[in-house]
């Protein structure tokens, strides 16, 4: 266990957040650079919504989860799913319907995947002459955090800066390894969880497959969704919000929705800490891109991990959990998640189920 002894102490300045997010998402080795640019939707500048960097500074305290588990905790808000929470999703299943939430990487070498290192997949015994296999043995290598590939976000992928010193959530500092990090990494959070999903789809309140590019989506848009769907997102929720990213991606194929896809705007931040969601699942990248803060492309990663401790699913698969919704007329169902125990790892594939 590393030595945090700020553990129940919040970061004081966002002095650092812009170039700390902004060398997390557009600085790491192997990331291809941006093939297409999209403006920021005008409505993130109007002054009802509009973010910045000295806004984001004071919810690096005003919205500290740091220690709220104790000083040793590494879980964030998945504490929130308690058993009672287990128990009340148990109950929302009624037709016995389970649909997958994964989206698992692909060969395919396009504009949104195999962006952090490549993926391959070859038999792993074969016959040195003929190259034939012997036997039914294979690999696989792929990025954790590849674009096709629906993740969860360990809470040590991104950093923040305190007196000098990168930190991570609850005050640890950021050490990384050859090996991985060595706090916060995807095997410190736990394996499996069972909790109460729901459902935002917003394509489907407004009308259409898909929100457009650089669609931002805000707290009105949520509980306009609330009144919608006649649920309530609360305490320990699973959170999954759709934009439609897949649908778009069948019907008019990749794009580089990293720079220019529909999510949450930063102003969301303060209402995801009220509601205490459990954890945040995006079928893209979560956050609105261009982001509309200037300075800072991720500002929802950004706070959520480093602030809040609330794990981000990133390319969740959404389009057949929303199919079932729709048919059903149900927006709440019990979601099941394992997380991988990758020693020191930055992400696990998100191996989920819906069940209705």
């Amino acid at each position: 266990m590393s030595i945090h002894p700020r553990a129940t102490s919040p970061p004081q300045s966002v002095s650092s957040v812009a170039v700390i997010a902004m060398a997390a998402v557009l600085l790491m080795p192997g990331m291809a650079p941006a093939q297409e640019a999209f403006p920021v939707h005008p409505s993130t500048q109007e002054a009802s919504v509009r973010v910045t960097l000295e806004a984001l500074g004071q919810w690096e305290t005003e919205l500290s989860n740091w220690g709220r588990w104790g000083p040793d905790d590494q879980r964030g808000t998945l504490n929130l799913i308690t058993r009672e929470k287990t128990r009340q999703a148990a109950a929302l299943v009624h037709e016995g319907e389970t649909v997958n939430l994964q989206h698992f990487v692909t060969l395919e070498k396009t504009i949104d995947s195999q962006t952090f290192g490549p993926t391959d997949h070859w038999m792993s015994r074969v016959d040195p002459d003929t190259g034939e296999p012997l036997f039914a043995l294979d690999e696989i290598q792929f990025s954790l955090h590849d674009g096709m590939l629906s993740h969860v976000d360990a809470l040590c992928h991104y950093r923040t800066e305190v007196d000098g010193q990168y930190v991570i959530f609850n005050g640890y500092p950021q050490n990384l390894t050859k090996d991985g990090c060595e706090d916060l990494a995807v095997d410190r959070m736990g394996t499996s969880y069972v909790t109460r999903g729901v459902l935002v789809d917003l394509p489907l309140m407004r009308g259409v497959d898909w929100l457009d590019a650089s669609t931002p989506i805000y707290v009105s848009d949520l509980e306009a969704w609330e009144e919608f769907a006649g649920v309530t997102i609360g305490s320990g929720d699973a959170l999954l919000v759709r934009t439609g990213r897949w649908a778009k991606r069948d019907a008019e194929g990749p794009w580089s929705y990293g720079t220019g896809g529909a999510g949450l705007h930063a102003s969301v931040l303060p209402w995801l800490r009220e509601r205490d969601v459990a954890i945040l699942v995006g079928d893209a990248v979560n956050d609105v891109q261009p982001s509309g803060v200037e300075g800072i492309r991720r500002p929802v990663h950004q706070l959520t991990q480093v602030v809040l401790g609330l794990p981000l699913v990133d390319n969740g698969y959404l389009k057949d959990l929303a199919a079932t919704a729709a048919r059903l007329q149900r927006w709440e169902f019990l979601t099941a998640i394992q997380i991988n125990p990758i020693e020191g790892g930055t992400a696990s594939p998100f191996n989920a189920l819906a069940t209705f």
